[in-house]
């Protein structure tokens, strides 16, 4: 028997079909180091630890690679990992609380599986990871983080109706305004469905948006 563990983004099994390892009756000759070789092929893995207990039974534990963001080149979804590779996202793939990258300046080429660095992946990282430092609702309620080419950075959040206009730098800081105005402004309801947007670019100010006509 083939037992798997430390899945989060696809189920057991699907990683044991992809390695050709939902047959375990059919493989008895094959030795613990084949077994994780080929587990470690799948691109979400970063690595394996494959043990027997000596009686025909293997088990596996996985680690699987950090997700960062996704980000849709063409028509096509990707991940893009702790370390920059573009990853393809599979068929059943699950995931939850991952933000969207848009409108981000990229290498002129892809290539997944290898670090695709550029200013505006390096600029939303650094949002994921202040939110992820800062307040864990905010993190998970990021969704996503339009990078206009350059520009103005604006995020969108989950249960939100209207943007936060982030800008560039200085994000831990912005962060933790945002987090604080959120804590205070929940008091005072002075934000709600008449607002139209945050936006945080001043230096020690933060700018809450009306809509027209609502006072």
């Amino acid at each position: 028997m083939i037992t798997l563990d430390g899945n989060s983004l696809l189920s057991k099994e699907q990683y044991l079909r992809f390695a050709d390892l939902n047959q375990s009756d059919e493989y008895s000759d094959l030795s613990l180091n084949g077994i994780k070789n080929r587990i470690e092929k799948h691109p979400y893995i970063f690595k394996a630890e494959v043990k027997s207990d000596g009686r025909g039974n293997v088990d596996i534990k996985i680690k699987e690679k950090e997700i960062y963001a996704v980000i849709i080149l063409g028509s096509e979804p990707y991940f893009i990992s702790a370390d920059f590779e573009f990853i393809k996202i599979l068929e059943f793939t699950k995931y939850n609380d991952i933000p969207l990258i848009s409108n981000a300046k990229l290498p002129d080429k892809i290539v997944p599986g290898i670090a695709n660095k550029s200013n505006d992946i390096i600029q939303a990282f650094r949002i994921i990871d202040a939110a992820r430092i800062t307040d864990q609702d905010i993190s998970k309620r990021l969704a996503e983080i339009n990078l206009k080419y350059g520009g103005d950075v604006v995020l969108t959040f989950s249960g939100l109706n209207y943007p936060v206009i982030f800008g560039r730098g200085n994000e831990v800081k912005k962060m933790i305004y945002l987090s604080i105005m959120w804590d205070k402004t929940k008091e005072l309801n002075l934000i709600g469905d008449n607002t139209s947007y945050i936006d945080l670019r001043f230096s020690n100010e933060a700018f809450i948006g009306k809509k027209t006509g609502t006072g």
